[in-house]
Parts: structure tokens; sequence; C-alpha cells
């Protein structure tokens, strides 16, 4: 055990605390090398002072949250991997709730929902926790997670707690301002309103019946992988959608396989592992499609999936 560990420990335990701890059964895609060192935290106290012993180590941090969303490397990540893995939910008052990063947006929509809380019931279905939806502005059929964001909390590279409001986290399409500060979120206060639990459950019932119909639920993936093309930045030939997945699917690309990945047949915005896929053969997949998309329509696409642990000049 280094001193560093050993600090880790010290400090939380060695039930939350593991050296070279596979990272894959903690992603949707279950594929991905170990973590250096990984801690399961949930408080931002205990984010706070992981980050704090980190930069006195020197060692460099990567948040988690529910793993959906990210490729991570057959090679694993350096460094501290920090898990941000449950947590809990308060309301601030009628019109306010306040959630922790490692909720998962599922359990926040049945807590409001139960409540009489409207505003997160069309999310029912979504995978992975409230840090990652913020991390990535989360969007579903039009909606962006960042029209319900009043203030999220915030543990910054140093080690410091910050407060800042939704207006100031440089909010857009698949982006927060947390991709390039390394700031870890640690919290959010959402705004809702009141609303009858049975109607807000048969929205939430809806929503995850439309997913079930449209997306692969039944192997391991990691969500959309590119983008939708955007109509101010980009030039999809005639009668095509602006759709990442119809742009795979009509370059011919539905099924197509790299080892265990392979595109999805039901959507072809998503690649799935059909048993022994390596990250690599992820990476490979999602390279083809890019390629294979640009050489018949001349349409760059943009990936929406994160990569942790890839070397720079392989990102």
């Amino acid at each position: 055990m280094t001193s560093f560990e050993r600090r880790l420990v010290d400090t939380f335990g060695g039930d939350r605390v593991g050296g070279r701890v596979p990272l894959g059964p903690f992603t949707t895609f279950r594929v991905g090398g170990p973590a250096e060192w990984l801690v399961t935290l949930h408080r931002g106290e205990d984010v706070r002072q992981a980050m704090e012993l980190a930069r006195a180590a020197g060692v460099p941090v990567t948040a988690l949250g529910g793993g959906s969303n990210v490729l991570v490397a057959d090679e694993g990540v350096a460094g501290l991997v920090i898990r941000l893995h449950g947590g809990d939910v308060a309301a601030l008052g009628p019109s306010r709730i306040r959630a922790d990063a490692g909720v998962t947006i599922n359990g926040l929509v049945r807590w409001t929902v139960s409540r009489g809380f409207a505003g997160l019931e069309a999310w029912a279905g979504t995978p992975g926790t409230l840090g990652g939806a913020v991390f990535g502005n989360a969007h579903f059929r039009g909606r962006l997670i960042s029209e319900l964001i009043d203030r999220v909390r915030l543990v910054t590279e140093s080690g410091a707690m910050a407060d800042v409001p939704g207006t100031e986290m440089e909010f857009a399409y698949d982006f927060s301002r947390l991709q390039h500060t390394r700031e870890v979120v640690v919290s959010a206060d959402l705004r809702v309103s009141t609303g009858d639990p049975v109607a807000l459950r048969a929205i939430a019932r809806e929503s995850l019946a439309f997913r079930k119909r449209t997306q692969p639920l039944d192997a391991p993936s990691a969500g959309c992988i590119f983008q939708n093309p955007q109509p101010s930045i980009d030039v999809v030939p005639e009668g095509i959608p602006f759709s990442a997945g119809a742009l795979v699917d009509r370059a011919g690309l539905k099924h197509a396989r790299e080892g265990g990945a392979q595109v999805s047949g039901t959507h072809a915005n998503f690649i799935v592992n059909q048993g022994g896929a390596s990250a690599d053969d992820i990476r490979a997949l999602i390279g083809r499609c890019k390629a294979d998309v640009h050489a018949r329509f001349g349409v760059s696409l943009r990936e929406e999936i994160v990569y942790l642990g890839w070397q720079p000049q392989r990102a």
C-alpha cells in the first residue's frame, strides 16, 4: 500500500478505498481497465477532502458517476478515481429540491413523483447520476437538464467548496463548464413545481416505455455515442434528419461490428457490447462510424461520449 493510499484509508476507511480496482463493473458498457486508486463517496465534504489529499500528493483526479456515457480505456485510469455513488434528496420548499450528485436520475424521479414534485417525471429511464447529467447537460426529447438547475455545489481542483448559480455553469448542448475546469459537482438544486403523483407517475411510465421501444436496453451500452448535428453548424444532405442515428443508419452501419462491439439494430446512435467487447473494439467502431458518415455525407460527427484514461494521442 502506497503512502497516498494509506492516507485515503485512514481518512475514509478501507471499505471505501481500493487500489487497482477494475472499473468495467461500474460502467454501463461493462468494459475498461482498473483505477489506480478508487474511493467511493457521496458527501460533499468527503469529496473535498479527497481532492485536497490528491492535490497535496500530486495525484490526478477523475470523477465517475453512474458510468453511463463514458468509455474507460482498457489500460485503466491513472491517479484517483472518485466514484460518486448514492446520497440524499431533500425539499428546500415547494419549488426547489436539493440532491447529491451520486443520486441516480431514476432514483430522483421516483423521489419527486412520490412526493408530488413535478418537473423530472419525463426523465424516467435516464441512465446515470445527477452529477453526470449536470456534467454533460443531459438531454431527452429536446429538453436539457440545465432548464431545471438553479444552483450547483462544486469542489474545485484545489479542494475548495463553491456554490455556483446555474447561469454561470456555461451550459450548452452536451456541455457544462465542468468539462474544462476540472471541478467536481457534489450536489445540485433543481426547480420543481407541484403536481398530482398519479399524473406524474403516468408521464414517467410513458417516458420509460418510449425508451424501451426506441433504445437497446437489453445489452450493455453507454447511451448515445454521437451528438446530433446542429443546423447552425452542420450541413446535412436533404432528406436526412438532423440525427446522428439516421446518418449512421443511412451509411449502412446498423449491425456493423468490431470485435464484441456492434452498432445497435434498434437505434444506430447506440453501440452495444455483445459480450467480450474491449474498449479498443468500441473505440474502433466509433472511428469507423465517423469515417464512413463523413465519406458518405460530408458530416463530421462529434462524440457525446466521455473518454476516461485514454492517452492524448488516442483521444
